[in-house]
């Protein structure tokens, strides 16, 4: 969607604790001024869920969605809205691994309408909601049908409901409640709620009013190309008028991630079309969610969320206090922000030299202090991947400094070692989660953490546990922490979700290996044994993981591939090339465990030309195709059938009681047919034999590019002179009598050197 300016406006938490957590909630659960009993039907009533509590909200990043349009009724459905799009968010990285950054936040508005204004046309009804969302930017007919905009002030105020955000440390995400695509980013966030991609619209727009990100799009107005950009060096991240050379020679913008793999698919290059120019400027990837809707951010984009998503809090979150000075007789301690991928890494350094220790206390008794006083600085950094830029790197970096005097004695504290706050124990941890706990901090003791999984001790008595370095064996666990006379308990998930996969009919197939020569249709089904929602991906050919929601029109409705995609609403979607192609599909929980990726293969071949005649029914005594296209359709002839030079026949299922003949045919295509007679075919332009059953022999003799794929043949089976050799795109063939020269093959079992000609034959 659009970058908008827009006039600006002013389930259970994650567990923070025995000590904190209920002061939170009790905080968060805020409801309007209108009672309890008039809530349920009164339009503005708002109720502030916490969905996911990971921090006070002073110190972390506040998403707060809420909700337009949704009456009283309909407040269960915006629930699901919401669950499934932060499902899809949680799947995507940096949301994935900063998710402990992030509290949440839901505003459940009553509205006294159902449904936004002008959804999906200007002429549409104008609804009266709390919000006042509406497509083409509130009704106004020079904007764009798509784009969603509302009442910021009205946003803000019911923002304002959730105890402890500012403007400052949140961002407000408004559903509307539509089935049509739409959304904008700019100061604030929207998505329609319920299309069958708007799940992918909020992270986009979230990418704009969050990352700052610009629109790759190479258009602004659907289906009108975008011209050419005329304007200087954009100071956008992503986007460049510079070489690659360039961009190398100069240190400048995405250099430090050229050649590398995207994660979106594809190499990180220079891609012509960006900031709705079609020429004239270039961005990083071929297709990164702010171009695509259903791919991964880039490299180039993920680098610049998780600088915005960590400049939203505090990467200490809190430490020994440091305004005047200590004894050397303590312990100094940090509290690190606590990424679900990787733990922060600490640094210790006493008078300018570095310590060896990575933890997050240090017991300055240990030291060995010379008499006096002296500078001790704790250095906390993000080591990331998804960085390479020292400058966002630096910004992912905080110190703290004290002076310590070994003069000084520090007096007994009285604190006693207990669990402050930790990763949440009212939902399953993943399988390859970093768990952590906050501790209480004894000014005279280290605490030390007993962690046991299914009863067994593991870890080294540190405050976070990596799970993917246990090598979990699939299944449920139970995974506890002690300290003191606190205990805390989690479910560990390490089952990961299965995927099916379902297709429509092909003209052959064997194992995981189908063969079309048209359209055909995919539905994921991801399942998992723990309820959530699980989100479905699929990749063709090792490009990116695209995000599974259906068809863009349905979600309900299988993605469809063709040769040349489909265009909905200027848009082409499912286009795959014709050959032969490997499709890997996933799931991933709302644990966060991916599942395994498998694999199936599709080899799409050109379709029967036009029919200029069609047979149905039953046609008695011999046939003869003189010209043109002859199309047998499910027809049943009795006698033989000839092919004369220069014709084409078609038999699309149907049966042949006698011989079959082609000599100098343009093409012949027995697909799904029978043949009880021989058949013999010489000369063919196109010779196309898939899913057809050749009760009598098959002598196949200089065609072109021969297939004969998922056949049955119960005669002999003789090719030569065919160029290519014929070829079974992978899915044998059942001959019963000898199979000999080129065609000795394409028989179940071994065979040989057949692949060398799919790929030609695919073209």
């Amino acid at each position: 969607m659009p970058l908008w300016d827009e006039t600006p406006g002013p389930a259970g938490p994650i567990v923070l604790g025995m000590r904190t957590i209920a002061a939170l909630v009790l905080a968060a659960a805020v409801v309007s001024v209108p009672s309890p009993a008039a809530a349920a039907a009164e339009p503005g009533v708002a109720t502030v869920v916490p969905v996911q509590v990971t921090g006070a909200p002073e110190k972390r990043f506040n998403l707060i969605v809420m909700g337009d349009g949704y009456t009283g009724a309909e407040q269960a459905d915006f629930g699901r809205d919401v669950d499934r799009h932060l499902n899809v968010m949680w799947s995507i990285e940096p949301f994935k691994s900063y998710r402990n950054y992030i509290n949440v936040y839901r505003v459940d508005i009553v509205s006294g309408e159902s449904g936004i204004s002008c959804d999906p046309g200007l002429t549409s009804p104008r609804r009266t909601t709390p919000l006042s969302m509406g497509f083409w930017g509130r009704c106004n007919p020079g904007s764009v049908q798509r784009l969603i905009t509302m009442d910021n002030s009205a946003a803000n105020r019911y923002a304002n409901l959730v105890t402890g955000t500012t403007p400052g440390n949140r961002q407000i995400l408004a559903l509307g409640n539509s089935g049509t695509y739409g959304g904008a980013g700019g100061s604030y966030a929207t998505a329609s709620g319920s299309n069958a991609m708007s799940a992918l619209i909020s992270p986009h727009e979230l990418g704009h009013s969050l990352g700052g990100l610009q629109d790759e799009y190479d258009y602004y107005q659907r289906g009108v190309p975008g011209g050419a950009y005329g304007g200087g060096e954009p100071s956008s991240a992503h986007h460049t008028l510079l070489t690659e050379r360039q961009m190398s020679e100069q240190r400048a913008k995405w250099w430090r991630w050229l050649g590398e793999p995207s994660e979106s698919g594809g190499p990180i290059g220079r891609h012509e079309g960006g900031l709705y120019a079609t020429t004239g400027v270039w961005r990083p990837s071929a297709h990164s969610m702010m171009k695509t809707l259903g791919y991964y951010f880039d490299q180039v984009s993920r680098e610049v969320m998780v600088q915005r998503i960590t400049a939203k809090t505090a990467v200490i979150q809190d430490a020994t206090p440091a305004d005047q000075p200590l004894g050397a007789d303590r312990v100094l301690w940090v509290e690190p922000m606590r990424p679900v991928s990787h733990g922060l890494t600490t640094t210790w350094n006493v008078d300018g030299e570095d310590l060896p220790t990575g933890a997050d206390t240090l017991d300055l008794r240990t030291l060995g202090l010379t008499p006096g006083t002296h500078t001790v600085r704790a250095t906390v950094t993000d080591p990331t991947e998804f960085v390479r830029d020292p400058a966002v790197r630096a910004a992912l970096t905080a110190t703290r400094t004290w002076t310590v005097d070994t003069a000084l004695s520090t007096p007994p504290d009285g604190v006693e070692p207990g669990f402050t706050s930790s990763t949440p124990t009212d939902r399953p941890a993943g399988g390859e989660d970093v768990v952590h706990v906050e501790t209480t901090h004894p000014a005279a003791t280290v605490p030390e953490v007993t962690w046991e999984l299914d009863g067994e001790r593991v870890g080294d008595g540190g405050t976070d546990l990596d799970l993917g370095e246990l090598d979990l064996s699939p299944g449920t666990h139970r995974l506890t922490a002690g300290l003191g006379g606190d205990t805390l308990t989690w479910t560990v998930d390490a089952v990961a979700p299965a995927t099916g996969y379902e297709l429509s009919e092909p003209l052959a197939g064997a194992g995981d290996t189908y063969v079309y020569n048209g359209p055909f249709t995919m539905r994921l089904t991801g399942d998992d044994d723990r309820d959530g929602y699980v989100v479905s991906e699929s990749r063709v050919d090792g490009d990116g993981w695209f995000n599974y929601f259906g068809w863009p029109t349905s979600s309900a409705l299988p993605w469809t591939f063709s040769e040349q995609g489909t265009v909905i609403d200027h848009l082409v979607y499912g286009k795959l090339p014709r050959g032969r192609h490997t499709v890997e599909y996933r799931s991933i929980d709302a644990a966060g465990n991916a599942g395994a990726a498998r694999s199936f293969t599709v080899t799409t071949i050109a379709p029967p030309p036009a029919c200029t005649r069609t047979v149905t029914g039953a046609h008695r005594g011999p046939l003869t195709v003189t010209d043109g296209v002859t199309c047998l359709d499910g027809a049943t002839v009795t006698g033989a059938v000839k092919v004369r030079a220069g014709a084409s026949l078609v038999v699309d299922g149907g049966r042949i009681s006698g011989t079959l003949t082609a000599s100098g045919a343009a093409e012949l295509h027995l697909l799904g047919a029978r043949v009880d007679g021989a058949l013999a075919a010489d000369r063919t332009g196109t010779l196309t034999v898939v899913g057809a059953e050749l009760r009598g022999a098959a002598a196949l003799t200089r065609n072109t590019a021969p297939t004969v794929s998922g056949s049955t043949v119960k005669g002999a089976l003789t090719c030569s002179a065919n160029s290519p050799a014929p070829a079974d795109l992978g899915v044998p063939n059942k001959v019963t009598g000898v199979s000999g020269g080129q065609c000795r093959d394409l028989r179940e079992g071994p065979r040989g050197e057949r692949y060398e000609a799919i790929q030609q034959v695919a073209q």
